[in-house]
């Protein structure tokens, strides 16, 4: 598998970064893209910094990372580094969210040369710290708006689209695993196999609901014509359905059920599962890591916030509740 980079300016030394991440970690296609736009504003940065281009900050864009060579990152310092990320948040207004995927691919590619491939003799970002995030509740749709939009689906693929929304609102899936599940994915014991981040897979069950979705869907399935007879999500130009056409239709149907002002996505339906499935179902928080496919308990313990009625409840539920005032003073 070879790393395909569309643009011809970029070293050699980075490409070779970019296949091991790819092909050697696992790394999607989209992650190893990422890392690439960061790396190249890095080291258009760096060579605007050292005074290697006669461009103003306002040609920052057109900088040139072609000529970028082991020289040059020898010479690269922990101050730069940190002076890149005051750029990054003073000049190009990044907030904590986006500069901290930018400190994880300068920590993955000079990992790469000092660790795995010896091409530098010590790290120079070992000690780069990464900018605390605002742990900022998920956005989800309760109950009642979840069986709304449910309710809005129709047309000639309401099938595949009330499909496609049952299992994004039960399962918690991510867009990208859910376009790529094939027919042979669903299993005759109610359990589907993802493949998510990292090329990682995982078996999640199927509720009934899940299970109704599909077999309804499945009656009505393309056939006849179809490029990718394996993929479960047929468009209807007869192919694999696309992220894109996806995300048109949950926004088409979001904006159907009124719920378009409220900053809904399809990502937004990872969360109401989640959310969901912490709140009414009472389901264990690592049962729930297994379920998002999460790396770590952290990420998933961002569900773990009480609705306001939960929280109305736990107020309730203090022993001075019910304390009568004084009227001896």
């Amino acid at each position: 598998m070879k790393v395909k980079i569309i643009t011809n300016d970029t070293p050699q030394i980075i490409k070779e970064f970019l296949s091991y991440m790819q092909v050697v970690k696992g790394k999607s296609k989209k992650t190893v893209d990422e890392y690439f736009l960061d790396l190249r504003t890095f080291f258009r940065y760096i060579k605007l910094k050292k005074n290697l281009v006669a461009l103003s900050e306002s040609d920052f864009a057109e900088i040139s990372i072609s000529d970028i060579s082991l020289d040059l990152i020898k010479e690269i310092t922990l101050t730069d580094v940190y002076d890149f990320f005051n750029y990054l948040c003073d000049n190009r207004k990044n907030n904590a969210s986006t500069r901290a995927r930018k400190v994880s691919a300068l920590r993955s590619f000079f990992n790469y040369l000092a660790d795995k491939t010896h091409q530098i003799n010590e790290n120079p970002i070992k000690d780069l710290d990464t900018p605390k995030r605002k742990a900022a509740l998920p956005k989800f749709l309760t109950l009642e708006e979840s069986l709304e939009l449910l309710k809005t689906v129709k047309g000639p693929y309401k099938e595949r689209d009330y499909c496609i929304l049952t299992l994004f609102l039960n399962c918690g899936m991510r867009l990208s695993e859910l376009v790529n599940i094939d027919l042979y994915d669903i299993r005759d014991d109610g359990t589907v196999r993802l493949t998510g981040k990292g090329n990682k897979e995982r078996v999640i069950y199927l509720n009934q609901a899940c299970i109704e979705a599909i077999q309804n869907y499945l009656k009505v399935r393309s056939v006849e014509g179809v490029r990718d007879r394996q993929a479960l999500f047929i468009s209807k130009q007869k192919k694999r359905i696309s992220p894109k056409t996806v995300q048109a239709l949950v926004y088409k149907y979001l904006t159907a059920a009124k719920l378009d002002n409220h900053g809904f996505s399809v990502h937004k339906l990872r969360h109401t599962a989640a959310t969901l499935m912490y709140q009414h179902g009472n389901v264990d928080i690592r049962i729930l890591k297994d379920i998002l496919g999460h790396s770590n308990l952290g990420t998933t313990e961002i569900y773990t916030h009480l609705s306001s009625k939960q929280m109305k409840k736990a107020a309730s539920a203090n022993p001075l509740a019910k304390l009568a005032k004084n009227t001896n003073t």
